[in-house]
This record gives C-alpha cells, structure tokens and sequence, in this order.
C-alpha cells in the first residue's frame, strides 16, 4: 500500500528536539513514523491521521501493540457528541494517560452535515467568536474556543483519526486547534484493500432486517463510514461506488427516510444505469411517499433489465393497485406467481385487487392459497372474510376474522370487520361489543365509531348512537354517511329541526345522494304537520 505522512512544525512540547522526517512513501514508512513520534512525545501534542475508519481501527490495534509501555485509550465519538473536553474527562483516570486517539469524529459531523444540506441550522446556544455557530458545527466550534483549556488540563497525546471529508472539516471550521497540530499523517488506501472493504460494508454488512433494528446511533456510523468510502477513495471504480449509494438507499429505506433513499438510489443509478435492484429498490422508495406512477415506470426499468424479478412484479402490482388500475396489477401478481407459485404475499395482494373489482369468489380462491401457503398470515384471513362478507356469507366470514384474532389478537380492523358482519346478522350487542374492542385498540377509528352508531340505533339506544356519531364526526367531520346516520338517529327521538342540520350537512358534502334528499323532506313533512 503507497502512502504518506507530512508533518508540520508546530511542537507544543517545547522541551523535544525532533526532527521531522523525510515524507514516508508506503505504508510502512508512514505507519513507523507516527510509531517513532507516538513513543517519542511528552506532555500535550496534537497529531491527526487521515485513513479510512477500518484503517483506523488497525492502526490503534498496532500501536498498542508495539507500544505496550504507553498507556493508552480510545475515545469513540457519536452523533450527539458536541465538546469532547467533557468527553475526556469523563474518561476514567484520563490524567494518566500517555496517548488518547479519538475516533467517530465524521459521525458527528455527518450529523450537522445532513441538516445543512436540507437548508437549516442546528440549534445554537453559545456565539463563536462574537458570531455564531452558522457554518460550524457545534463539535468544532467547541475545539476552537476550548484550545487553551487542552494545552492546560492535558499532559498527553491526542490522536485524532479521521477519514478526508471530516478532515476538511477540520482544517476549514477549526482553524485554530488544527493550527497546533505538532503532526499530519495519510494514510492513502491501496485499489485492492479498498475494494475489500467497499465489499465487506456493501455484501458482508448487509442485513435488511439489522438495518431496520438500527439505533439512530449505529445508523449515523454507518452512514459516516460510507461517506468516507464516497468521498475519500478517488480510485474507487465507478460500480463500487454505486453499490456504496445502494447502501446507503438500503440503510434509509429500512429507516423510513424515503426522499433520502431515492437520492442515494438515483446516485447509484447515474453511476450504473443497469443496477437492476437500485430501480426496484429506488420502486419501493417512490411508493411509498404515494409517487406511484414513478413508482411503476422504476418497476418497470428494473424488469427491462431482469425480466425474470418476481419481486419487481410483485412490487409493481401493489403500485398499479394503488394507482386504480386494478386489471393490470392482478396482471402483474400473476407474472410474479408464475416465476414464483409460493409467493403467498402475491397471491394475498392479488386476491385484494380481484376483490376490489367485484371478483370476490375468486378473491377468496387467491387468499385460499395464499393461506396454504401460510397459515398463520392474519392479514390474508382478514381479506379472506371481507370477500366473504361482501358475498353475503356472514357467518364464514365471522369465522375468517376469529381465525385472523386468534393469529393477532390486537388486530383492531379485524374486530371491527368482525362487528360489521355480525350487524348484518342483527347480532347488535356481539357487533357492539366487537366494536368496542376496536375502539379500545384504536380510539381514533371513526369508521368504528361511525358503525358503532348503527348497530346502537337498530337497538333503539338513539341518544347513545347519537353520541358515538358525533365521536366519528370529530375525527372526520367531512364523514356524509355519519351526518346522514345522525340525522335519522334525531329523527326517531323526533328532534326534527336538528336532524334536518345533519341531513344539510351530510347534503352539503353530497348534494346530489337521492336517500339524503328523501328522509330530509320527509322530516321537513314531518315537521310541518305537527
């Protein structure tokens, strides 16, 4: 590995008489001479290191090593890190320390970075320099002020390991503690260990399911480490590059930071327009904040590309479902069941849109499947019931939802589904009962609220269905058919003048629904012949 350290003359330990050496060219002379230096110096010194975060992590195993009669600690920074003087001295027994290397420093910088590239400041408390903290990050503004302080508190070397980027930060927005650095050492990364480590972070670390366990800590490390890859590695060839942007899209898709995923996807793909899984994925981003039609046209890049992707199809499904176009999206699941028969989500997502066209036998024979598949899938029981519902086969659909809470107790659709089909079989306190369990898991289901009202009114309880309309009408007033319901709720207790409100309202809201119209001028007769 080629590399090279400079060294500028600025001692802070007045007392040693080192001379800087000629500028190492491999990674051996640079490592020695920061060995050379690190067992050389007393009292306060500043040494910086440029390398790469894996680098790092080997350079303090090494120097430990050959060192062992220095005491020594790391000091790992995190993203909420803003004045590392109250770091270090938190560190136990820090006053007898030879040599402190200081590493993390671009998490904490990434941090401040992402929030000025969306055109915000992080909060300020304190001025810098009779300014403020506009274009500083706090961590570095703290360095500048508390420069003294370090010169007076600490007797050892502080070694700080940074990747390029945060480096840069350094020498631009920390000006006057970088200035009393007594050593600057690089550590450049040769094309073929830089490729294993690009490698490792893109195939080895990539876990969807850790990614979407991240702590906003290990997201910011792993986001910070990928930045350094991106931005310090100019013999990096342009796929690995690529792949680090659909690392990144990866770790923001599994954090729900979907603008911030389809930047890295778009990245990755004007660097390898034919990155298959960068369309799917930057897809799946896209549907999600509701751009659908990109969605799709994503999909379908993704499919131009390997047309044999049952996830893009199946992906692509749910897309055209969400866009009203209900007829191709069954096309779509049925292209990803043919290259995949035991895609049990397919044939659920499937059975949805036959049921949403009326289709509701076939509906029921897709989620059939799709249960043979998987058994214990509550969603597809509950899809299950509501075809059968809309057949009019109450009862088994009563049956698909109690399978569908035996699975997901807490599953508050199902409970109130389950009350709607026992309504219809005037069960009214069981479809009561179901609906208030919905409304214990939900409280802010208006449409339970709403439906509790009805099955409360075909009992005859008018004031307390009045009561749960007004509830749903609360928490979506521009509800007509809960306006409506009230209406006639009014109506029966003869409290004409207010049920004629609530039919304008409900006529308001739709003026040309006939049955509105009707029971209104019937409560206007009503009225006129008391």
């Amino acid at each position: 590995m080629t590399s090279s350290a400079k060294n500028n003359n600025l001692m802070i330990d007045s007392s040693s008489s080192e001379q800087w050496e000629d500028i190492p060219v491999t990674g051996e002379e640079s490592y020695q001479a920061l060995r050379r230096s690190l067992s050389r110096k007393k009292g306060f010194n500043l040494l910086f290191v440029r390398c790469s975060p894996i680098q790092g992590k080997q350079i303090i195993e090494q120097i430990n090593k050959d060192l062992p009669h220095k005491k020594s600690a790391t000091l790992k920074l995190d993203s909420e890190t803003d004045n590392i003087y109250e770091q270090i001295i938190n560190i136990p027994d820090y006053q007898q320390l030879n040599i402190l290397f200081v590493c993390g420093l671009e998490t904490a910088l990434l941090r401040y970075e992402e929030a000025e590239s969306e055109g915000y400041q992080l909060p300020s408390e304190s001025p810098v320099y009779g300014g403020t903290w506009a274009g500083i990050p706090r961590i570095l503004g703290y360095l500048n002020l508390s420069r003294e302080r370090f010169y007076q508190q600490f007797s050892f070397t502080i070694v700080f390991l940074l990747p390029e980027f945060a480096l840069r930060y350094f020498i631009r927005r920390a000006p006057d503690f970088f200035d009393w650095r007594s050593g600057l050492y690089e550590f450049p990364t040769d094309k073929d260990t830089l490729e294993e480590e690009v490698y490792r972070i893109a195939y080895l670390d990539s876990d969807l399911e850790k990614y979407k366990q991240f702590t906003p800590q290990e997201r910011e490390e792993k986001l910070a480490e990928i930045k350094a890859y991106l931005t310090d590695s100019p013999n990096l060839d342009p796929t690995k590059q690529s792949e680090l942007w659909f690392e990144k899209g990866l770790i923001h898709t599994q954090q729900a930071e979907y603008e911030a995923a389809i930047a890295s996807y778009d990245k990755a793909l004007q660097l390898t327009p034919d990155y298959d899984l960068a369309w799917n994925n930057r897809g799946i981003a896209l549907a999600n904040v509701g751009r659908f039609d990109k969605a799709i046209a994503s999909y379908d890049k993704a499919l131009q590309l390997t047309p044999d992707k049952d996830e893009a199809w199946c992906n692509r499904g749910i897309a055209l479902f969400n866009r009203g176009r209900s007829d191709e999206a069954i096309a779509s699941f049925d292209k990803a069941l043919q290259l995949k028969p035991d895609d049990h989500q397919a044939w659920n997502n499937r059975g949805y849109a036959l049921r949403q066209l009326g289709r509701s036998d076939e509906a029921i024979a897709s989620y059939d499947k799709a249960l043979q598949l998987k058994p214990d899938d509550h969603q597809a029981w509950n899809n299950r019931g509501y075809a059968l519902r809309q057949l009019g086969r109450f009862d088994e659909a009563i049956a698909s939802y109690y399978k569908a809470l035996q699975l997901k107790p807490d599953y508050y659709e199902a409970w109130h589904n389950r009350g709607i089909a026992l309504r219809k079989l005037g069960r009214f306190d069981e479809a009561i009962a179901s609906y208030d369990k919905a409304l214990q898991l939900k409280p802010d289901y208006h449409q339970a609220w709403h439906n509790r009202g009805i099955a409360l009114r075909k009992l005859g309880r008018f004031d307390e269905a009045i009561a749960s309309y007004d509830k749903a009408l609360q928490l979506k007033p521009d509800d007509h058919q809960a306006w409506y319901n009230r209406g006639i709720a009014l109506g029966n207790l003869g409290r004409l003048d207010e049920a004629i409100a609530s039919f304008d309202k409900a006529l308001q809201l739709k003026p040309d629904e006939e049955i509105y119209i009707n029971n209104r001028n019937e409560a206007l007769k009503e009225k006129e012949n008391r």
